[in-house]
């Protein structure tokens, strides 16, 4: 392990996973492609990733459902923390659910009901990401997870460190 202090403050805006010291880390898989809205209705969120680093599998950055339009059905969310899509029922149609807070999982998207005016509402916020380490010192496995920004110093006898880095799920709003 290098010889100086390996310091983590704050995340934004890339997933990595498992990189080791010494080595270079390789990129992290992205989620599933979420599907096709039909006539009015929204489509279904992509299926985020599924990471143990943890030491309990958890999906990441699951996809926000689609909204749909007056009374078709809206997308459902993809698993890893995405939002549900709203509902187009009347008179103003519905708000996106949001993505569940440190996954990363992206907001639903808004419905809207043409009565009224064509009355669209928001897409659901996306979910705050997370940044999880694991490190072994001689005889046990250790974690650290950071839900917003930290510092972090590797204790002494540390010779290596797997990450996870899963940034916030997009959405909107108003």
């Amino acid at each position: 392990f290098p010889s100086h202090d390996m310091r983590l403050s704050g995340y934004s805006g890339f997933s990595d996973e498992s990189g080791y010291s010494g080595e270079s880390g390789y990129s992290g898989e992205s989620g599933a492609t979420g599907g096709t809205g039909g006539a009015n209705t929204g489509g279904s969120g992509g299926n985020g990733t599924a990471s143990s680093i943890s030491g309990t599998s958890t999906t990441y950055a699951g996809g926000g459902g689609g909204g749909s339009y007056n009374t078709a059905t809206p997308g459902p969310a993809g698993t890893g923390g995405g939002g549900a899509g709203g509902h187009g029922s009347a008179p103003y149609g519905g708000t996106g659910t949001a993505g569940t807070a440190n996954t990363g999982g992206g907001g639903g998207g808004g419905g809207a009901n043409g009565s009224g005016g064509d009355n669209q509402q928001s897409g659901g916020a996306g979910g705050s990401g997370i940044v999880i380490l694991s490190y072994r010192l001689p005889g046990n496995a250790n974690t650290a997870i950071f839900y917003t920004s930290g510092s972090w110093e590797a204790p002494a006898g540390v010779s290596s460190v797997e990450y996870l880095v899963v940034a916030g799920g997009g959405g909107e709003l108003s």
